[in-house]
């Protein structure tokens, strides 16, 4: 599928997430993109992990504020498109979440 042909759906279309998910990776093809991405939900972990620490639920905050930065960084600025999380919030957040857990995996390239 092309960026354009992807870029066109409407990602309300998708009835599951693992219908939803192969989209998700073809608005993700640009390597700065995903590394954003990868950066931002990485820090949003550890931000997670403050807030069970000390308890701040600041940290929460500071954990959406940056994982959000970063994709968004990566979709304006890199991959020309407009976040799917506009439309499908929930498998959205899933797809940052499974994106990341591949790049890990090795399954998903940086490059």
């Amino acid at each position: 599928m092309s960026q354009t042909s992807s870029s066109q759906l409407d990602p309300r279309q998708f009835k599951s997430f693992a219908e939803f998910y192969p989209f998700y990776l073809g608005e993700h093809r640009n390597p700065i993109c995903r590394r954003l991405h990868f950066i931002g939900t990485s820090l949003s972990l550890l931000f997670l992990l403050a807030l069970v620490v000390t308890g701040s639920w600041w940290y929460l905050l500071a954990g959406l504020v940056c994982g959000y930065a970063f994709a968004w960084v990566g979709h304006f600025g890199f991959e020309k498109n407009r976040p799917a999380s506009f439309k499908r919030p929930l498998y959205s957040f899933l797809g940052d979440w499974m994106m990341w857990r591949d790049i890990l995996l090795g399954r998903v390239s940086l490059r």
